[in-house]
Formats: C-alpha cells, sequence, structure tokens
C-alpha cells in the first residue's frame, strides 16, 4: 500500500467550525459505518479519535451520532435486526447533493450503479448509495435539519478521502460527469494520482490501485481521513484494540500519516497534519 496518502493538499488546513450554508455539490459532507458490534466499534473509536456518543435514534435503526468535543463527526449503526449476513464493516464518505433524484439520474448516465435508491430520512435529509464503474461505493445526501460534519480538520475529525479505483480513466470520466469536478494531476512519473476540485478548493484525491498495493480481490474503494493529534498514538492505541496498521506511520509533505483495519474490517487512515516533511509536489 505505498501508494495510500500522497494528496492530502491543502484541504488538511481547513479546519470549518458548522457553517449553516449548504455545502456545494459534491462536496464531502458526512460518514459513517455499520457494525456487528456497535458497542465495540464504539469502544475502538472513542479511544483512537477521542468520539463520544450520543444516544441511539431506536426510531432509525439505532443510529448513533459521534461527536468530537460536542460537535458531530461520525456516525455507526448496527445491522437491521432479521436482516441478510451483514457485509463487512466499511466506512462510507456522503458526498452533498441538492438533489438525490437528479443525481441518481446522473450516476446512471455516466454508467455508474445506484445500490440504494433515494430515501427520505425523516426531516433529517434525504440519502442513496451508490457504486462507480470501478466498483467505488459512496454516499449522496440532500441535508434537512441534519446538516452533514458540524466539525473538519481537527483531531478526531473527517479531513480527506481518496477514491483508490482500478480503473482510474473510469472513475475520472464518472465524477467528473456527475459532480462536475476539476482534475489536477501530480507531477510525479512514479505515481498516477489527481485531485478532485470544485473550483474554489480540493475536495477529494484519486488513487491508481494495483495489485502491488492489495491483492487483486480487493476492489476499488474510498478511504477516509480523520484527523488526529498524534499519528503513532492513534497506531498503538488502535493495535491495543485489536485493530492492524495496513500502512504507516509513515511521513510525508501532507503529514504523518497511517491506514488502519478495526477490529471489524473497516479501513480508514489517520493524520497528523501539522507534522509535514518534504516539500508539497506540485499539480498540473
Amino acid at each position: 500500500m505505498t501508494s495510500v496518502g500522497h494528496g492530502l493538499p491543502a484541504v488538511t488546513d481547513r479546519k470549518r467550525e458548522h457553517v449553516m450554508a449548504a455545502r456545494p455539490e459534491g462536496t464531502p459532507v458526512w460518514t459513517d459505518a455499520m457494525f456487528t458490534d456497535a458497542e465495540g466499534a464504539r469502544t475502538f473509536y472513542g479511544d483512537v479519535l477521542g468520539w463520544t456518543f450520543g444516544e441511539a435514534s431506536t426510531e432509525f435503526g439505532n443510529y448513533t451520532q459521534a461527536y468530537k468535543d460536542g460537535k458531530a463527526v461520525a456516525a455507526v449503526v448496527p445491522p437491521m435486526p432479521g436482516g441478510e449476513e451483514p457485509p463487512q464493516s466499511a466506512w462510507c464518505l456522503y458526498l452533498a447533493s441538492d438533489d438525490v433524484e437528479a443525481a441518481a439520474g446522473r450516476i446512471r448516465d455516466a454508467g455508474g450503479e445506484v445500490l440504494m435508491e433515494p430515501m427520505r430520512v425523516g426531516d433529517f435529509g434525504s440519502m442513496c448509495i451508490a457504486r462507480d464503474p470501478a466498483g467505488v461505493v459512496f454516499g449522496l445526501w440532500q441535508a434537512g435539519v441534519h446538516e452533514g460534519f458540524e466539525l473538519e480538520g481537527e483531531s478526531g475529525a473527517y479531513v480527506w478521502a481518496e477514491v483508490f479505483t482500478r480503473d482510474p480513466a473510469a472513475s475520472d470520466a464518472f465524477f467528473t460527469a456527475v459532480f462536475g469536478y476539476g482534475a489536477k494531476r501530480m507531477a510525479d512519473d512514479a505515481v498516477d494520482y489527481k485531485v478532485f476540485d470544485l473550483g474554489d478548493g480540493p475536495v477529494l484525491g484519486r488513487m491508481r490501485l494495483t495489485d502491488e498495493d492489495l491483492p487483486p480481490e480487493v476492489p476499488s474503494y474510498l478511504q477516509v481521513y480523520f484527523a488526529v493529534d498524534n499519528c503513532d498514538l492513534a497506531v498503538t492505541a488502535a493495535r491495543r484494540l485489536g485493530g492492524t496498521a495496513l500502512f504507516g506511520p509513515m511521513d510525508s509533505p501532507f503529514g504523518r500519516f497511517a491506514a488502519l483495519r478495526d477490529p471489524q474490517g473497516a479501513v480508514f487512515a489517520v493524520i497528523d497534519v501539522r507534522t509535514t516533511v518534504g516539500e508539497m509536489p506540485p499539480m498540473v
């Protein structure tokens, strides 16, 4: 996994407090994950990322929000009782949408697949789950009273995400068509890395995933990065609680980072954006 973390451009300097204005379409706005052992997940992430948790919403399948310094940063949810065998736990990143119905149509037109049709979630907002032609799964969120992240870029909060794709051409064409992203390439012949932007700043990284990085049976995916004060301490805490370090800790111009797998199989990354080594690579 030597490709992990080449992105993380100046977006890591963005430390937004809760903003009432709607986020531009295509902006990362929320993340959650399903865990068979929801209590175990709360213990793990509470220790590794310093999260606290609100009360489970029984009306919405015991969906439980995570907080850092009193601000909503993510959520965990158990599988629906009596359902099919739940899939392996994975973090899902939701991108802001002005109209999930219209976005679902663009996803299909661009060769993607809608895995969960647009649905309303009470007064909180509307959502759907989709997959790009290379297999990258992501969500859409049309905000209602729940506007998304209340904290970003600070320790314990979302800071960045990267599309790891085995078919870069397909993913590039898909995401630029659906969300109107611009794209810049890292000027480094040794790595195939791009950054998607919405004109006023980067929103997502895109890394080519090869068999040298991960076995061919591992599909394309979207990796979420959470900021931490000390990457090494976060990795130590994860290992102590049964997690695995897949890569790192490693220094980079973007921060010291590591890719982790939690005890239930969900992969995520942590990064200390204040500890940087080397020159920022040019983007062209």
